[in-house]
């Protein structure tokens, strides 16, 4: 620990450090973290966090924010709003927007949309396509891209690929992260009939069974093995993938989400109707349970919302109609710090897998960790608090969540962005103060 004089402290918040949780007061100087248990009367500025949680700030790796192309749904703008009330300091957006950002040009363009508008730190997806190979080298050296997203199922147009030989090539060359969405596209068509014969939401983790899944992860992680390409596989429902993933640690990290980790089939579907429905479905209580473990054991890298929205008219159209997709972006940090309170995972465990290793499997510079010389970023919660859930509260333009009326322990109280506070107390600041995310070099 160092002393030293700093502009901002933070004061008296019990802190989540890498390998330790302490009381400390963290200096800040210039948006960076300085010092610890630095000299109180030269700061200018005190934020007081007694009887607080200081996390490192929450980095959301998988968000659909839809802008451009379907800001009916949401815009980079609402959805940062929703993700600084949350807790969430960053968020990493998915290139499924119209038109699907595919090229070095197209994150470009969502960067500029971003600045000055975003409530978090922002950084994007380039989507793989059967043809934009050389787009997907360039994008190594494109500010504000952190990854590659492919589509294995569950996407339309340019965005669907799941061609061998094409993967092999993007597996081959490229050097970004590379994330990927496994559901098997050629089981999903032979088995449209059963989508196309439902009357219930129900029926759709029936079509999208855990055999689509899995039959797709045994076939991407082979693949990557092959090429000796390390990949990020995204949101695991299934307990038949978990124990298969369990054998491809050199190979594959490993993302779950919210919904897979509190939501249970067929509850959810009798409850919530289509406004449970996602991609991969929610799963019966067996597989949950899987995943819990799986989390316990190690396997699960990463936490990530998977924020899809949808406006309540699209969701309304009745199944099979309705658009698979659950927002999520405000309620992730509430949800998984309900999940600590209940006893599920240590408090050391939820800062790995919501900030240290986001930050570290996408390269964040200065990001992840409550460590001097990184970025000033803060998540911070009363774990002495209760709170609630309510869609009247949800920032995001969908205006529903699949949570509305669960009761939570614990409360998140602040979000803070290189030493500013963006939010406090449900208040969101006046101005926007998010900035483009920093990569380390492949």
């Amino acid at each position: 620990m160092t002393s030293e004089i700093c502009d901002v402290v933070l004061q008296g918040g019990t802190c989540i450090f890498p390998h330790a949780i302490s009381k400390a007061d963290i200096g800040f100087i210039n948006g960076k973290i300085s010092s610890f248990n630095p000299t109180i009367k030269s700061a200018t500025k005190i934020i007081n966090c007694t009887n607080l949680i200081v996390f490192p700030g929450v980095i959301d790796t998988q968000v659909h924010f839809r802008e451009p192309g379907l800001i009916h749904k949401e815009d980079l703008q609402s959805g940062s709003q929703a993700a600084a009330l949350g807790g969430v300091t960053a968020f990493l957006e998915m290139p499924n927007t119209k038109p699907p950002t595919t090229t070095c040009a197209h994150i470009t363009e969502k960067v500029a949309i971003a600045t000055n508008r975003a409530f978090a730190h922002f950084g994007f997806f380039i989507g793989a396509t059967a043809n934009n190979l050389q787009e997907l080298i360039a994008a190594e050296n494109c500010h504000g891209c952190v990854g590659i997203k492919i589509f294995l199922g569950s996407s339309t147009g340019d965005l669907l690929l799941y061609d061998q030989k094409i993967l092999e090539d993007i597996f081959r060359h490229t050097r970004l992260p590379i994330a990927i969405h496994s559901e098997d596209e050629l089981r999903l068509k032979e088995r449209e009939h059963i989508r196309n014969q439902a009357t219930h939401p129900r029926q759709h983790p029936e079509w999208r069974d855990v055999e689509t899944a899995l039959r797709s992860t045994k076939m991407i992680l082979q693949l990557a093995r092959k090429c000796q390409r390390r990949i990020h596989i995204l949101h695991i429902s299934s307990a038949e993938e978990m124990e298969l993933l369990r054998q491809f640690r050199d190979t594959a990290t490993v993302e779950v989400l919210p919904q897979h980790l509190t939501l249970q089939s067929p509850d959810c579907y009798d409850r919530l109707g289509t406004y449970a429905q996602m991609n991969p479905p929610i799963r019966e209580y067996h597989h949950q349970a899987a995943l819990w473990r799986a989390l316990r054991d190690g396997v699960v890298d990463i936490i990530g919302s998977d924020h899809a929205p949808h406006t309540k008219n699209e969701k309304e159209r009745g199944y099979p109609a309705s658009p698979s997709g659950l927002p999520g972006v405000q309620t992730i940090f509430p949800l998984m710090l309900h999940h600590f309170l209940e006893g599920k995972l240590s408090l050391l465990h939820l800062a790995k897998l919501l900030s240290e290793n986001p930050a570290n499997l996408y390269g964040l510079k200065g990001k992840g960790q409550i460590a001097i010389g990184n970025d000033a970023d803060f998540s911070i919660a009363d774990i002495q608090a209760s709170s609630s859930i309510s869609a009247d509260l949800m920032a995001s333009r969908c205006g529903h969540t699949p949570y509305d009326g669960m009761k939570l322990k614990g409360k998140v109280c602040m979000t803070i962005l290189k030493g500013n506070v963006i939010m406090q107390d449900g208040v969101l600041a006046n101005k926007p103060m998010g900035e483009i995310l920093d990569r380390t070099k492949c």
